[in-house]
């Protein structure tokens, strides 16, 4: 099982073999995480999302990092909240989910998440910490080559969400 971690670092920053992207649907790029991890990897990162032609929500795709750190972003679509009643835990799940299982497929041992959907999606911050762990814990278990997850987060609130939720599965 993969040895969980959570720092406040700016992602693009991280030199692990995959950082991830929250990113929208069109993969060409937004606001928050998305603009900043465009905008380090440099255009060639607009030039190859812009081939693959799009993303479903809490559906993963897979890059090269190009100027980053990073050897790879992968990139998924987090849900829009919209009150917790339209599919939204069971999406974020899934876009934690299928970055894990496309860092094994690629034979990845180190990734970086964002709080995915906790931004402008407007995910309330303790929920989707929980769902992040919860989800991560389960899927490492049965992942053969992941020995590093960092929960890289922007504030001191949503980092303290994410110890939190971490906290509550070492009981």
């Amino acid at each position: 099982m993969a040895h969980l971690t959570v720092q406040i670092a700016d992602i693009t920053t991280l030199a692990v073999d995959a950082i991830v992207n929250a990113a929208n649907t069109s993969l060409l790029g937004g606001g928050g995480v998305d603009g900043a991890i465009h905008h380090a990897a440099g255009p060639e990162l607009v030039a190859e999302c812009r081939q693959i032609g799009g993303c479903g929500v809490g559906e993963a795709v897979i890059t090269k990092g190009y100027h980053l750190p990073a050897r790879h972003v992968i990139h998924t679509v987090g849900p829009i909240w919209h009150g917790g009643d339209f599919g939204e835990a069971e999406n974020l799940a899934n876009a934690y989910r299928n970055c894990l299982k496309l860092a094994e497929n690629k034979g990845l041992t180190t990734i970086a998440f964002p709080a995915i959907s906790t931004g402008v999606y407007g995910y309330p911050a303790q929920p989707a910490a929980d769902i992040a762990v919860e989800t991560v814990l389960d899927v490492s278990r049965q992942l053969a080559t992941l020995s590093d997850v960092i929960f890289c987060c922007f504030s001191e609130n949503s980092a303290k969400c994410h110890e939190n939720a971490l906290a509550r599965h070492e009981m």
